[in-house]
């Protein structure tokens, strides 16, 4: 049985409800509002405090209904960590939304001046990082990937923070039409069959369906046998309890992929996009933004919590935890202080 030192399994069960399911909500994104902001407001960027004023919505209202909210440190969390009640788990971005392209493929590069240090002295429980990962990118490129991996699982070992890796998949220049869509289930799995080795330091895995997002087969229907074999497969490769995030799907297509994702033991979600989309689309209106994240939002959070209570697997339940929450392995250095109670196993 895997132990946990006692920052990251604090971290772990600060990130989940009282029952072990990670039910947590995703406003770090940055790209996929900029653009958007930017066009209805009809300048070439978006402006900084529309942006910080969205997120800030999403936290007030959403957050409630969430076991952990994951933010950014450039607009959420300055201006939006007030509406997050400390009872609620804290998870930051460290990745940065620029990337390096080049014919080889996307490298990712952290926010600048931005550290799991700095997560840490905030109060942090748990570093996202985000990667673009194929496997059949250029070997100088996923090298880089990795190395960029174990830096920062480095850090959060130093830090005793949970380290919450994201992969995500994306067309190469060399692709040929389709070929992302026909070959995504090999790439997913590929993709984490890479980072699955302890020595990244992951402690809770982010995934894509291994599947198609959009159309996805009702999991009553003739069609899911099929579709929930990826999930499976996929689930196999996991080496650490994981989360599937909605891969900009839409709100049907993501409780479902969803439903297959639990049925192959995924712990929870960590989504965005598919929750407060159709809130965002009513910017620059925002005290129509407010209703939709009242009324449609709150509801689709409720349903996929209800999903989520139902099928998911509780984190402490995966194989590599044995089954039951643990003492923590305490830290040589800090035996003395756990000597009251603290008994190895």
């Amino acid at each position: 049985m895997l132990k946990l030192s006692p920052g990251k399994l604090w971290g772990m069960r600060r990130l989940a409800d009282a029952n072990g399911r990670w039910k947590m909500i995703a406003i770090d994104q940055r790209t996929p509002l900029m653009g958007p902001v930017a066009q209805k407001r009809g300048v070439k960027e978006a402006p900084f405090k529309d942006l910080s004023d969205i997120k800030i919505s999403v936290i007030k209202h959403l957050s409630p209904y969430s076991s952990a909210m994951l933010l950014d440190p450039n607009y959420a969390y300055p201006y939006g960590v007030h509406e997050l009640s400390p009872a609620k788990g804290l998870i930051l971005a460290v990745e940065d939304h620029v990337t390096d392209e080049n014919a080889g493929g996307r490298k990712s590069k952290l926010i600048p001046d931005w550290s799991v240090e700095k997560i840490s002295k905030i109060g942090g429980d748990a570093v996202k990082l985000l990667i673009w990962y194929r496997p059949d990118a250029h070997h100088s490129v996923n090298e880089h990937q990795q190395r960029l991996v174990k830096q920062v699982g480095d850090e959060c070992r130093k830090y005793d923070k949970v380290l919450l890796l994201e992969l995500l998949v994306y067309p190469l220049a060399s692709d040929e039409p389709g070929f992302l869509e026909r070959s995504r289930s090999k790439l997913v799995q590929d993709s984490l069959r890479d980072f699955s080795s302890l020595e990244f330091g992951v402690d809770i895995y982010k995934l894509e369906p291994p599947a198609q997002i959009n159309s996805v087969p009702d999991p009553h229907g003739p069609a899911a046998a099929a579709y929930q074999k990826s999930f499976d497969q996929l689930s196999q490769l996991t080496s650490k309890p994981w989360v599937l995030l909605s891969a900009a799907a839409g709100p049907t297509d993501f409780i479902h992929s969803l439903t297959y994702a639990y049925r192959a033991n995924a712990s929870g979600y960590l989504c965005g996009r598919a929750i407060w989309q159709a809130a965002f689309e009513k910017f620059p209106n925002f005290a129509l933004l407010n209703e939709v994240l009242i009324q449609d939002s709150v509801k689709y959070v409720n349903q996929i919590n209800e999903l989520t209570d139902k099928l998911a697997l509780p984190w402490i339940k995966h194989p590599v935890y044995g089954g039951d929450i643990f003492m923590p392995d305490a830290d040589p250095m800090l035996t003395n202080s756990f000597s009251s109670f603290y008994v190895a196993k």
